[in-house]
């Protein structure tokens, strides 16, 4: 089926009919027709500040300081760690631009028409779990808002399953507010970014303000010495922790397609990012690390890295409204963009005959639900060591086979109508591409095979490593995963013969080796 390429590069598939009524196929999935690709520059600032200033990028940051870093040992962290994850990011933004393609269309080319769902799916339910998490925060959020105005009848009001009913009631509104917006479909998500991303870092300004008033200004914060010192306990931490910072986006390493198949151009996606992810974590990180180390001062003795938490010791029901509300707008914007959007695609990938966009998104909700968010927001050693470390080594392993597959082994050049079809140039064998396969699971097991606890924290693992001498790759987990799906991949692929040069559409019963 004929494709064009436009002179700035992008490319269009000129008619549909011959693959609509192809299982694989619906028209969320298929490639968005340039005319509609319209999002600017300023869409995608606009989408990464949405995504960037909320309740958990705050308290990624905070985590930090309640682990001991100093501020300038927090804040070099996370500027690292955005600078190495937009580098995947931009490189697997770069199809779905050209091409028009979300996420696991993107992958069928490499993992196979049917394989991509084990990427696609490996990418949602990391998503479901940071949607609850959200939610949880969000929710939190709320409650407090309402405790301030209701009284201490609703924050104290009875249990239920250790926590107050009346914050299960704000979990279940603040679930419901997003699967409306999202059953609407992707303008409203873009319309909801737009309108939000200017408002979104009120709260926490309002939130630093009043905090380093309290505390006496910035001196004593700055000041204040790294728990950790500069010598061989700083690094310890700092190795795993920068791999959890890049963990953070790295799902959105992966499926940034589900974005950048609206822009108008390269360009475009390219500046909004470069605009948009740096800039706005730096900010968020900064706030968070003031407040965080204001609040320490303020309140000796007590870690709070929950802005929800610290906000309710305020004595100013105004302050505490006003700085909750947009800490709400934050999380739902970023809860909307980077944890509703990807798993609504995955899941539809899964059975797009069965499965729509909306859909997609009330399945991501529902298991959020299930995955008990509270649970896993409860530590920061469990946050960042366990959560975070663990999924960025898997996630790794995928962005490496994307980025050699496209970057290398076919020069950028894919063949749209072949995405959708059975029998086509990315069938492989029975739907599967095991050499994809086989480099996610190499790079997954180097990258997480040594998952260990640290002694005297809380964890799922052995504090030897759950296979010892794989130990030492876990506190560089993102890293290791990357790198060896990378090389992994790219080492099977040499001998496989070129899509280019496959027939456009095989005989019954013919497969790719």
């Amino acid at each position: 089926m004929a494709q064009s390429t436009l002179p700035d590069g992008r490319v269009d598939l000129d008619d549909h009919a011959e693959i609509r009524d192809s299982r694989f196929y619906n028209s969320e999935l298929a490639p968005v027709p340039v005319e509609k690709r319209t999002w600017t520059t300023y869409n995608y600032f606009a989408l990464w500040m949405g995504m960037a200033h909320n309740i958990p990028s705050y308290t990624l940051a905070a985590s930090l300081i309640v682990l001991g870093m100093d501020w300038l040992q927090a804040f070099l962290t996370i500027t690292i760690a955005n600078l190495i994850v937009l580098i995947p990011m931009l490189l697997n933004s770069h199809p779905g631009t050209k091409y028009g393609i979300p996420y696991p269309v993107f992958a069928r080319a490499y993992y196979g028409v049917r394989g991509a769902n084990l990427a696609a799916l490996l990418r949602a339910f990391i998503a479901c779990g940071w949607f609850g998490i959200q939610t949880w925060v969000g929710s939190e959020a709320l409650y407090v808002i309402v405790g301030k105005l209701v009284g201490d009848s609703w924050i104290n009001a009875s249990q239920i399953g250790g926590q107050p009913w009346t914050l299960w009631l704000c979990f279940a509104i603040f679930w419901v507010f997003q699967m409306l917006i999202i059953w609407r479909g992707m303008d409203a998500v873009r319309r909801f970014e737009n309108w939000t991303a200017p408002l979104v870092s009120v709260g926490f300004l309002i939130l630093m303000a009043y905090v380093l008033v309290k505390a006496g200004g910035v001196g004593p914060i700055l000041s204040a010495p790294s728990k950790l010192g500069w010598g061989a306990d700083f690094w310890k931490v700092f190795a795993p922790a920068l791999m959890a910072m890049i963990a953070f986006w790295s799902t959105l390493s992966l499926n940034m397609p589900d974005f950048t198949r609206f822009s108008k151009g390269q360009r475009q996606q390219v500046r909004g990012q470069i605009l948009g992810l740096p800039t706005t974590m730096s900010f968020i990180a900064l706030v968070a690390i003031f407040t965080t180390s204001g609040a320490q001062l303020l309140f000796p003795g007590d870690a709070i890295w929950d802005p929800a938490q610290l906000a309710a010791r305020f004595s100013s029901p105004a302050l505490v409204v006003i700085a909750m509300v947009a800490l709400v707008l934050a999380t739902v914007s970023c809860n909307l963009a980077a944890n509703v959007v990807s798993p609504s695609y995955d899941f539809s990938n899964a059975f797009p005959k069965r499965i729509s966009f909306a859909v997609g998104g009330l399945i991501t909700g529902v298991i959020g639900i299930a995955i008990q968010p509270w649970r896993l927001i409860s530590d920061p050693n469990i946050y960042i060591f366990t959560w975070l470390g663990f999924y960025g080594g898997v996630l790794g392993a995928v962005a490496g086979v994307l980025i050699a597959g496209y970057w290398l082994r076919d020069r950028t050049q894919l063949f749209l109508s072949d995405l959708y079809v059975d029998r086509g140039r990315y069938w492989f064998s029975g739907g599967w591409n095991w050499r994809a396969v086989a480099a996610t699971v190499v790079g997954a097991l180097i990258a997480v095979g040594g998952a260990y606890t640290a002694p005297g924290t809380a964890g799922p693992f052995p504090a030897d490593g759950v296979i010892p001498f794989l130990k030492p790759f876990y506190d560089y987990s993102w890293v290791a995963g990357l790198v060896v799906g990378f090389v992994v991949y790219w080492a099977l692929s040499i001998t496989r013969t070129s899509t280019a040069s496959t027939p456009a559409r095989m005989q019954e019963g013919e497969v790719i080796v």
